[in-house]
């Protein structure tokens, strides 16, 4: 009977990591280039009292399924899932978005290399092209202090157009970083990524060679949290809550029961 207060006590815990998991997702459906989450469950240790196959009974029988009674459940692992968000345009020539698999990458303070779905650059006042917390892209971009316009090519080069020219100017080239294993990044905060062992080294190439996503200029990745998705499995997970709950209640009526026999 305690058994029973322990698998149910494991289950209000996995689920609260399961809320804990949706409510993030739905906190950041308007995030750019947030890619939602999924909490994975597995089943605890099992006490077992009769092994399947093992005779148990002086007739010599073989017992066909056994006698096991598992001890709960625990959270896995928790996913990030990286489907495609949906576009939205913004015709803001450095507003950028990343049209199949890769990352963009940026140079944090320290030296290293982050990577980003956030394609919200803007241009500082050293002329780098930037993201909105003022890490530079990485190789990085200069745009000069009289270009009169920019454009940014689904290859990602890097043009101007210059007081006195006929032709735009090349200035810089964007690169995509692919991994084998995306699911396996560090999440950092502020849209950020880091490589791990689990997510393998990063692959560079220009957009739209060797696997790589395509840029589309002017556009930004939304979230691709399903909100009425997100919705349901909350419920799910709210009734399994209520579920375990009423579990420890029974199992302690029970309790109270046999202390009075």
């Amino acid at each position: 009977m305690f058994r029973s207060l322990w698998n149910a006590a494991s289950g209000m815990e996995a689920q609260q990591t399961n809320l804990d998991v949706i409510t993030n997702n739905l906190a950041n459906v308007n995030t750019t280039g947030f890619k939602r989450q999924r909490a994975n469950f597995q089943d605890l240790m099992y006490q077992t009292m009769i092994p399947p196959g093992e005779a148990q009974s002086l007739l010599g029988n073989q017992s066909p399924t056994g006698m096991q009674v598992g001890l709960g459940v625990r959270s896995g692992s928790v996913q990030k899932i990286f489907l495609q968000g949906s576009f939205r345009q913004t015709n803001n020539p450095l507003d950028l978005a990343i049209q199949g698999n890769g990352f963009f990458q940026v140079s944090l303070p320290d030296g290293r290399t982050a990577y980003s779905r956030d394609g919200t650059f803007s241009i500082d006042g050293q002329g780098r092209l930037v993201t909105q917390d003022g890490l530079p892209t990485n190789p990085p971009v200069n745009i000069p202090q009289n270009a009169k316009s920019v454009n940014v090519a689904p290859d990602g080069e890097v043009s101007v157009m210059l007081p006195g020219q006929v032709q735009p100017v090349r200035v810089g080239q964007l690169v995509v970083a692919q991994f084998v294993n995306p699911a396996g990044l560090e999440s950092r905060g502020n849209n950020l990524y880091m490589e791990t062992g689990a997510s393998g080294q990063p692959q560079l190439s220009n957009p739209g060679t060797n696997g790589a996503g395509r840029l589309q200029s002017g556009f930004l990745e939304a979230s691709n949290v399903n909100v009425a998705e997100e919705l349901v499995n909350m419920v799910i997970g709210q009734r399994a809550y209520q579920m375990d709950a009423t579990g420890i209640r029974t199992v302690n009526r029970m309790l109270g029961y046999t202390a009075t026999l």
